[in-house]
């Protein structure tokens, strides 16, 4: 089981991203998805989650309106659309799979799977 997640790079604020996580050895549909972020010397904070059916999607507050997790069950693969980036958003982003859980989770510790991160960078 491996999600890699890629996507991460330089941008000015107010511009955009998009992360994607890819999967493999697990059916991504089945699993519910989250995206963290840490940024240096702060601690892993949650970012987003969704259910299974996708319907079910939930953001901290800091990126609500903003930041967009979607998923794509043909190509194992979820997404996170991110827009109006400030430089706050500064971190490394982790995706974050887990079959167990009955609903998104915004605690890192209930997620089994871990991509490696990819760094965001928003600059000023």
């Amino acid at each position: 089981v491996q999600l890699q997640a890629f996507g991460g790079g330089l941008v000015q604020a107010g511009g955009s991203l998009r992360l994607s996580c890819a999967a493999s050895g697990l059916p991504l549909s089945t699993y519910i998805m989250g995206w963290f972020r840490q940024a240096p010397g702060k601690e892993r904070e949650f970012v987003a989650a969704m259910s299974r059916s996708a319907f079910g999607t939930y953001y901290a507050d800091s990126v609500k309106g903003r930041f967009t997790i979607s998923r794509d069950n043909a190509k194992n693969t979820a997404y996170l659309q991110m827009n109006s980036l400030k430089p706050e958003d500064t971190a490394v982003y982790y995706c974050a799979a887990d079959n167990r859980l009955e609903t998104p989770s915004r605690w890192s510790y209930e997620y089994d799977y871990w991509g490696q991160g990819t760094l965001v960078t928003v600059s000023s």
